[in-house]
């Protein structure tokens, strides 16, 4: 069974359509901007970073810092229809306004200015079109809660009628992240249940019409790892897609989790992919099959331009970032503050890894999951500091001269807690790389700096800061094992 995601690292809430031979899928990506990631693939087993389909910091509209950690844009849908590619999802910041759709003729776009539906308080949208091309948006409801569609124009917001209730709460919680997808002459309306944690699984109802009424498969939830030994859990948020050689395949979400019991994860949630056979017309995951992934990439950045995978916590990067001989930071946070303001951040992908950063000024290299939840290498008067920030505590673990051209240095190193208490799910260490080699000065455990303490729906970032100057990096490695 597929034990290795597809997008590994902070990549939640998949979503997947095939254009052709390709196949795109578009992600949740909360505070960061720019916006809602998408990837693109021949093979459903290597991915490419396109673009992103929400550059702008108002259409986000996180709060920065602290208060804006899991913020932002949630769960979106990607479809393909009439030459175009649409997206749908929901801002929280701007929730009472309704669900946002945007539309672009490629997936690296441009995308276009972003309309919203009114009265479609809620998330989690999809669209869809039937038969006579009319658009269909289903939402996860608050009130009424439950899954609810309307007609609406895609190009404009307009609303067409009153919106229909198709699954009502009442069975297992948190009936969510809807997607309607059409095969043959059936419409399946495919569905989270139980929770984003480790209750989460994937339910399915069916019908003739998209408009309902839908009949419940007897068997749900169809798929969900809840329960199980299997090393990937809180499977979910699932999406289906007809591959190009006929069959189907379902992109969902999952964590993995490590160290002693409550076991915790690191890396968010990721996107995984299972095959889909049909028997009697209802979808049956099979995880034996289409289970391959490739490896986590790493990268050596020496930016000559700002590359795709760099984001930023609620702000444009653009807005304190430029290349010029090197990535150049505006001032950031003070350093006697604990709260990151102004970082560029990129996910992490694996479990295991080293990152490095060359710099020349006052700066940190760190591993985040939000603004108050970081371990760090930072350069303070051209101290080397280790610091350790797990909102509210904050510690300078140990301090130390920097060798001349040495560079900020982070390990992180997976612990089996199996048998044993108090093992966290990774050790990370602090240091410094001179001539090749790491040098550490503070190690810590990863839990303060994992989604079961920090809480929140995303995962962990390398950060790039400066500290209370302007500072240049001339290069940063990210490395996994």
């Amino acid at each position: 069974m597929g034990e290795k995601p597809i997008l590994p690292g902070f990549h939640p809430d998949p979503s997947i359509c095939r254009v052709g031979e390709e196949y795109f899928i578009a992600n949740s990506s909360f505070e960061y901007v720019p916006g809602v990631p998408i990837h693109r693939s021949a093979d459903l087993v290597t991915w490419e970073l396109v673009g992103h389909a929400l550059p702008d910091a108002e259409e986000i509209a996180s709060p920065e810092g602290a208060e804006g950690a899991s913020s932002g844009v949630f769960a979106p849908t990607l479809r393909h229809h009439d030459g175009r590619f649409w997206l749908t999802t929901t801002t929280i910041g701007r929730i009472r306004e309704g669900q946002l759709i945007t539309h672009a003729e490629h997936p690296d776009g441009p995308w276009s200015e972003p309309v919203r539906v009114p009265d479609t308080i809620g998330i989690d949208p999809d669209l869809a079109w039937d038969d006579d091309g009319r658009c269909l948006l289903t939402w996860r409801s608050m009130s009424p809660p439950g899954i609810c569609q309307v007609e609406i124009d895609p190009e404009t917001g307009e609303r067409f009628g009153e919106a229909r209730m198709l699954w009502p709460d009442g069975g297992l919680a948190d009936t969510e992240g809807p997607h309607l997808i059409r095969r043959g002459h059936w419409w399946y309306l495919i569905v989270a249940e139980g929770g984003t944690g480790l209750g989460h699984g994937v339910s399915v109802a069916r019908s003739r019409d998209p408009r309902g009424p839908f009949e419940q498969h007897q068997a749900n939830p169809i798929f969900s790892h809840r329960s199980t030994g299997h090393p990937v859990q809180a499977t979910g948020h699932a999406d289906l897609v007809e591959r190009a050689d006929g069959g189907w395949a379902m992109v969902f979400l999952g964590i993995r989790q490590n160290g002693s019991f409550p076991p915790s994860h690191v890396n968010g949630r990721e996107t995984f992919l299972a095959g889909v056979d049909w028997v009697e017309d209802w979808p049956v995951v099979d995880e034996d099959v289409l289970a391959g992934a490739a490896d986590p990439a790493g990268f050596i950045e020496r930016f000559e331009a700002l590359g795709a995978r760099w984001v930023s916590p609620s702000v444009a990067r653009e807005s304190f970032s430029h290349v010029d001989d090197g990535l150049v930071l505006a001032a950031g946070r003070d350093a006697d503050s604990a709260e990151q303001t102004r970082v560029l951040c990129s996910r992490v992908s694996a479990l295991e890894w080293d990152a490095t950063a060359a710099v020349d000024a006052d700066a940190c290299l760190s591993v985040r999951i939000d603004a108050g939840h970081w371990y760090g290498a930072e350069i303070v008067g051209g101290v080397l500091r280790a610091r350790a920030v797990s909102a509210p505590f904050d510690k300078v673990l140990a301090q130390a001269a920097l060798p001349v051209g040495a560079r900020l240095a982070l390990r992180a190193r997976a612990r089996d807690g199996y048998h044993s208490s108090g093992v966290g799910p990774d050790t990370v260490s602090i240091g410094y790389e001179a001539d090749g080699e790491f040098t550490s000065i503070a190690e810590i455990d990863g839990r303060y700096v994992s989604t079961e303490l920090a809480g929140g729906f995303t995962g962990r970032m390398i950060g790039l800061e400066a500290v209370g100057g302007e500072a240049r990096f001339a290069e940063v490695v990210f490395a996994p094992r």
